[in-house]
């Protein structure tokens, strides 16, 4: 478990975790909303060379894609998704096969992708976040 305790060290925390992910690899992130799922994107995208500054929560587009860096990154937000054929809609297997893909409200994902790291973050108070990294 990894505690940071402002919004930069959760994006830096994304960051490191960035060096060890190859194409393919799936990005599971899990937390309330606030709790910091999109900083750790901008981390995971600024750890694969891709401008974190361009790195939004893809609420409404569902899925957004960065290139320009080491890998391609993938972020996706199925909050507003809850139906499972939705999410199959997306095709999300094909479209990260290429890249890392960073899913925020995993939860909603019914089947993970065969190669993923599993991200808890939770409030632990004003700004500080508990974060749990669990690769599978």
């Amino acid at each position: 478990m990894i505690t940071t305790h402002s919004e930069e060290e959760t994006t830096a925390v994304g960051r490191d975790l960035a060096a060890s992910l190859a194409a393919g690899d799936g990005v599971l992130l899990y937390g309330d909303l606030g709790a910091g799922k999109t900083a750790f994107v901008r981390g995971l995208a600024e750890g694969l060379g891709v401008a974190r500054e361009e790195v939004s929560s893809p609420t409404f587009t569902l899925v957004q894609e960065y290139r320009g860096g080491r890998l391609a990154l993938f972020h996706v937000d199925l909050y507003r998704l809850d139906d499972p054929r939705e999410i199959d809609d997306l095709g999300l297997e094909e479209i990260a096969a290429d890249g890392v893909m960073a899913i925020e409200w995993a939860d909603k994902h019914p089947r993970p992708p065969h190669r993923y790291v599993r991200v808890s973050i939770e409030h632990a108070g004003e700004t500080e976040r508990r974060v749990v990294i669990t690769k599978v």
